[in-house]
């Protein structure tokens, strides 16, 4: 993920004897260089830390007051975002002779007077908070901290808290640290801001936090942490356990039969992603995402109209809290086809320019990311790309092997199993015994290969979670999107050397009308046809219907069964035009 801000504690983090550390300064100035925003968020007063530094020219911004002022050393602009201290709790201060400064918002004290303050606070009854800095207090207004300070300064300059690192050391850094895509606490400080940050920054002084900068600024990325605070629930254990993700810097591989519940899931992982503020572009060639719509800051483009252009794209996301679902389910698969292969390298070249969108979503990845084109699409070292795809074999061995997170909803081709044990190179310990789990899952269940930490090095299986927003099966996409030779409905050979398969339901309507009772009666008197739509397709409601014609003609063998069959079909997927299947072989007679 690109590293767009730095938002740094200013006392006993960046400092020396009261003023900006010479390394500090020199690793702010080459951090500025490469475009990434520097910003001092300080419990200080605006005019007291101008003393103290010398100036403020040398960041873009300052957060002072514990958050609740704003200033643009560039232009001199200053927004105050809190409510002013009540004038009756300084000349209360005043009387009682407690030594105190008093900036627009906020009172700053020694933290021995702490008691005083907060009698006066109760004797007032004022809305105002204590926050303690090492040996200094703060009163100010309640809800204010450094975090709504660096949020509103972030919402300024349109950028987001997900491109963000944060350097500080003392009590009052907590909500900063957290709010931030990446803490770092400095190991010279509070062990308890330590123990909560995302990482800590070894050394004795300032200069470790000019090396810290200087690496972090020199790489252009946020540092991905070894603890993983800002985690998804996306399920629990059989047991009851909470199962979630770190998703952050990870590429997400789900894999599944279709009908196996992998768009739930995957839908379930952007619905998690949206609400902790990351902006995503799905990329959705069946409109089955398109309900996303309904999240906080996201627009469905497509569907009924042509999708964007390309670099449109770049206005649609030009807000870091936005994110966009492209629905091609309009377009033919060839220009689907085109369309993904022109897109990726314009996302790809806003993510390196602006950071954002945070995570790319592509479904029905096999057709789209094989070995041929996947290299040229991805860019592998910018991560965080989700890819949904029911044909891993289909996959670049690449992306497979680059995946650090694999989810398998319900997989019963061995051909699709194979793959993932030969390309994920975490799952090669696994026994063979071990993958049997996976033809017989759940609907509601999914396995977390061992390459995904949160397993455990083991198949970890856990109960998907519920929506927000429902998921749409688009079911129009099975006219003419194959299904693999495992789930395709094979007419028997009879008097053919080849059986025919079909692999989408206008190949399978097309060699159904090419049957004659004598050659279907096998077929309809198992159920075969029923069977395969509900199992493989998951309609269902058509299965039901196509049983009851199934079931008529075993009980009185009535000879429009077929012709019923294939009109039911045509009518549920407005099988308009047929496509020429002079290529695909007749069936002979008898059964399957």
């Amino acid at each position: 993920m690109k590293l767009s801000v730095l938002a740094l504690d200013y006392d006993g983090t960046i400092t020396r004897d009261d003023r900006p550390n010479e390394s500090v300064l020199s690793a702010i100035a080459a951090a500025r260089r490469r475009d990434v925003i520097v910003m001092i968020v300080t419990g200080r007063i605006l005019d007291d830390l101008r003393r103290a530094a010398g100036g403020l020219r040398f960041v873009d911004v300052v957060v002072a007051e514990n958050g609740a002022v704003v200033h643009f050393p560039g232009t001199g602009h200053t927004t105050v975002l809190a409510p002013r201290i009540p004038q009756a709790l300084l000349t209360r201060l005043e009387d009682l002779h407690v030594r105190f400064r008093a900036g627009e918002c906020l009172v700053d004290a020694d933290a021995s007077s702490a008691h005083r303050i907060l009698d006066l606070i109760r004797e007032l009854e004022l809305p105002i908070v204590l926050s303690f800095n090492r040996s200094r207090v703060m009163a100010l207004a309640q809800g204010v901290s450094k975090a709504t300070g660096l949020a509103a300064a972030l919402n300024m300059l349109r950028a987001s808290p997900r491109n963000t690192v944060a350097v500080g050391d003392a009590e009052n850094d907590h909500e900063m640290l957290r709010f931030a895509e990446v803490g770092a606490a400095v190991a010279w400080g509070s062990r308890s801001l330590q123990a909560a940050a995302d990482l800590v920054i070894a050394g004795h002084d300032a200069a470790a936090v000019g090396d810290f900068i200087s690496s972090v600024a020199t790489s252009g990325r946020v540092p991905v942490p070894v603890r993983a605070r800002r985690r998804l629930l996306i399920g629990h254990t059989e047991d009851g356990r909470e199962f979630s993700l770190a998703v952050r810097g990870r590429n997400v591989l789900i894999v599944g039969e279709t009908n196996s519940g992998k768009s739930w899931l995957a839908g379930l992982l952007c619905e998690r992603l949206i609400l902790h503020g990351y902006s995503l572009c799905v990329i959705d060639p069946e409109g089955d995402y398109r309900t996303l719509g309904a999240m906080p800051g996201v627009t469905v483009l497509g569907g009924e109209d042509p999708p964007p252009p390309p670099r449109a794209l770049q206005h649609a996301l030009r807000y870091p809290d936005r994110s966009v679902v492209l629905d091609l389910s309009s377009l033919t698969h060839d220009e689907k086809r085109e369309y993904i292969g022109s897109v990726l390298p314009v996302l790809n070249v806003i993510r390196r320019r602006t950071g954002t969108p945070h995570r790319i979503v592509v479904d029905e990845g096999h057709y789209f990311m094989d070995d041929a084109v996947a290299r040229g699409l991805l860019d592998l070292d910018f991560n965080g790309y989700t890819i949904v795809t029911y044909w891993p074999s289909r996959l670049s061995a690449d992306l497979i092997a680059a995946a650090e997170v694999i989810l398998v909803t319900r997989e019963s081709d061995p051909t699709e199993i194979e793959s993932l044990r030969t390309h994920c190179p975490a799952c090669r310990h696994l026994s063979p015994s071990a993958w049997d789990i996976l033809p017989h899952l759940r609907l509601d269940q999914a396995v977390a290969l061992p390459v995904t930490d949160e397993a455990g090095h083991d198949l970890r299986t856990f109960i998907i979670g519920e929506r927000l927003t429902p998921h749409v099966r688009h079911r129009q996409k099975y006219v003419d999107v194959p299904v693999s030779d495992s789930r395709a409905f094979v007419f028997g050979s009879g008097r053919s050397t080849v059986p025919a398969r079909a692999h989408t339901l206008r190949e399978f309507v097309a060699l159904l009308d090419r049957l004659d009772t004598t050659q279907g009666a096998g077929y309809l008197r198992r159920g075969d046809f029923s069977r395969w739509i509900g199992d493989v397709f998951g309609d269902h409601a058509l299965a039901r219907e196509l049983d009851g014609h199934e079931r008529r003609y075993a009980a009185q063998a009535y000879p429009d069964a077929l012709r019923q069959i294939g009109d039911a079909i045509r009518v549920r997927y407005d099988l308009t035009g047929e496509s020429d299947m002079d290529t695909i072989q007749a069936p002979g007679a008898g059964g399957a």
